[in-house]
């Protein structure tokens, strides 16, 4: 196979759209979770603090994940529109319709993102 199909471009633009919206979605939720923790320490007990703390913290690596991963996105659509998306940056093979399906930014086939994980 040496390129994606129309009704299979289309598929995934449709899926990378709707990412990107719940990407964003979820930027606009965590960013004030992910905010600096003040609180009052004459009303809040040490336990109470350390609790909002992790919580900020988890709401922070949440976040960053989240923009990480639009970015991505946000690649993959301009790819779109060059007509470059679905090849893997390293081998310039196609990337196979189901690893897009399963995650529609992929930049890297199967073959060469097991190599990068190693």
């Amino acid at each position: 196979m040496d390129s994606l199909t129309a009704s299979q471009i289309s598929s995934l633009t449709a899926s990378l759209k709707l990412l990107s919206n719940d990407l964003h979605a979820q930027i606009e939720l965590a960013s004030p979770a992910a905010s600096t923790v003040i609180l009052d320490q004459s009303k809040v007990g040490r336990l109470s603090r350390m609790d909002a703390m992790q919580h900020q913290h988890m709401a922070d690596s949440t976040l960053q994940q989240a923009k990480q991963r639009l970015k991505l996105v946000q690649k993959a659509l301009n790819k779109l529109s060059n007509e470059d998306y679905g090849y893997c940056e390293l081998c310039d093979e196609l990337i196979t319709f189901g690893c897009l399906q399963a995650r529609p930014e992929a930049q890297l086939c199967l073959k060469c993102q097991s190599q990068q994980e190693q």
